[in-house]
């Protein structure tokens, strides 16, 4: 009788999680885009809001609304289709990806700050292209893993390159 409480607690704190599935494409585009700036408790607190409005609001309320509406919708679509390019913003390429694997500080550019992102990326058999993560539950299924750097001058991508390596 005493195990029913802790599985109940186990259940409850995995499935917040899973409440994506219950919000629209627009809405889900959004928060694909902003997770990257919540922490855990945050996309708690937020997937546990009952109505869309009051999902907006979280957003706003956290300054996180402008971070993704402030871009015309084609360029929108190019944050949620993965498609990082030069002249893009730090900011994109963290909505775009999240956060990278690893970072480098970049001296001796002609920047006044420069740093390199490192993403890894998991390809599989079906075309889809993956952002990879610890701990990746489909790592297995890839038939490609490869790295892709951006170079980032004063905020703003100079280079995006990929490289061929396992790790």
């Amino acid at each position: 009788m005493r195990k029913l409480p802790i599985l109940l607690m186990f259940l409850a704190a995995c499935s917040w999680k899973n409440r994506t599935k219950f919000l629209d494409d627009e809405e889900f585009d959004h928060y694909y885009a902003l997770r990257v700036y919540m922490e855990d408790d945050s996309r708690k607190d937020y997937l546990k809001l009952k109505t869309r409005e009051e999902r907006d609001q979280f957003l706003k309320d956290a300054g996180l609304w402008e971070r993704f509406y402030k871009y015309e919708p084609h360029i929108r679509e190019l944050i949620l289709g993965g498609e990082v390019q030069r002249g893009w913003t730090k900011d994109m390429v963290y909505m775009a990806w999240g956060t990278p694997y690893d970072r480098r500080k970049l001296p001796g550019r002609a920047a006044q700050r420069s740093e390199m992102l490192i993403y890894r990326f998991e390809q599989h058999a079906d075309g889809r292209v993956l952002v990879w993560a610890t701990d990746s539950k489909t790592e297995y299924k890839a038939i490609k893993l490869f790295e892709q750097e951006v170079t980032l001058d004063d905020d703003v991508v100079d280079e995006v390159s990929m490289k061929n390596k396992s790790w």
